[in-house]
């Protein structure tokens, strides 16, 4: 793995913040109603691709996860600007402008979506690691999903055959304690959700979802054990979401003492602390950064409002191969 040094850490602090503050533009701008139907914000998760990015092989490693995907795929690499068009439903979206906020994606950039279903994407993992063992590519895929998502019954098909085969893929639960408004509490016996991943022999572990150096160091061992041909690891990533599930979320299944609690452990305050803490920077100049990066939404915010809406022909011509379209009556 790539060492973790100061500068390690000033990228985590840019990168992180550019996308706490991404994510509030968003609900800004759902506010005003220029993005519509669902929107799920990732504030308080930012460790999470920080650590995993850092792990990865940029050059080759996939990514797919659920609908809670904006930040995800910008940390794999996509600009910004056409994610944010996307979400605003315009041409130069990744999707042009027709997949919006729950299907993100780039093949470009090895990032698979933004997927709708709950535990959909987890077979879609497999699938894409299958590949590229079958073509003797050295990828591992990272597949993401929700401590809801490991009630489906699918994970459990899933983690048999990963294991079977030895399939080069690594699972992922952004474990932020609540599916939807249900607690994990309330939805198994078993709380620990790594234990899941134990009944299948597969290596499993809880993590610390706030820190992005543990969560690096945790997904490199797995990453390179995938990578070595060794199979599937499974890793409960405990992390908490400051906002509602989605927009329309009321949450009224949690308290604001519970909430406060967890935003003393907000990743973000807990890096700028320990930068002023290790000198690697003044105060001053991570200020400066803070204001680099509202610019940079800014300017993300500026690209897709000026960008087009798709046409009606963009939508046949994104959605179908065949152009002479028989199956339509028009």
């Amino acid at each position: 793995m790539k060492e973790i040094t100061e500068k390690t850490y000033l990228k985590w602090f840019r990168d992180m913040s550019f996308w706490r503050k991404f994510e509030d533009k968003c609900r800004s701008l759902y506010l005003k109603r220029k993005i519509r139907g669902f929107l799920h914000l990732y504030n308080g998760q930012e460790a999470i691709p920080a650590g995993l990015t850092h792990a990865m092989d940029m050059s080759q490693d996939n990514m797919i996860t659920a609908y809670r995907c904006h930040i995800l795929p910008i940390s794999m690499g996509v600009d910004p600007r056409i994610i944010m068009a996307e979400l605003l439903g315009k041409k130069t979206g990744t999707s042009n402008g027709i997949g919006g906020s729950m299907h993100i994606f780039s093949k470009k950039y090895r990032f698979y979506g933004g997927h709708g279903i709950v535990g959909g994407q987890i077979p879609l993992g497999a699938g894409i690691a299958f590949a590229d063992k079958y073509f003797r590519r050295k990828s591992v895929t990272i597949t993401i999903m929700g401590d809801g998502a490991v009630r489906q019954g699918v994970l459990h098909e899933t983690f048999n055959m990963a294991m079977i085969w030895k399939l080069p893929v690594v699972f992922i639960c952004e474990n932020n304690k609540y599916a939807m408004g249900t607690s994990v509490k309330r939805s198994a016996n078993v709380e620990e959700i790594y234990k899941i991943g134990l009944n299948y022999g597969m290596p499993s572990y809880p993590i610390d979802g706030m820190n992005p150096e543990k969560i690096a160091k945790s997904a490199f061992n797995a990453i390179e054990r995938a990578r070595n041909g060794n199979g599937a690891t499974f890793l409960d990533i405990k992390t908490y979401r400051y906002r509602g599930h989605s927009m329309s979320d009321s949450e009224s299944y949690r308290s604001k003492e519970e909430i406060n609690f967890f935003k003393k452990k907000d990743p973000i305050l807990s890096l700028k602390n320990l930068i002023i803490k290790k000198k690697w920077e003044t105060v001053e100049n991570l200020n400066i950064i803070e204001n680099e990066v509202r610019e940079k939404v800014d300017s993300c915010v500026e690209f897709a409002e000026k960008s087009d809406y798709p046409s009606l022909q963009d939508m046949y011509d994104v959605v179908y191969d065949e152009k002479s379209y028989p199956f339509l009556d028009f």
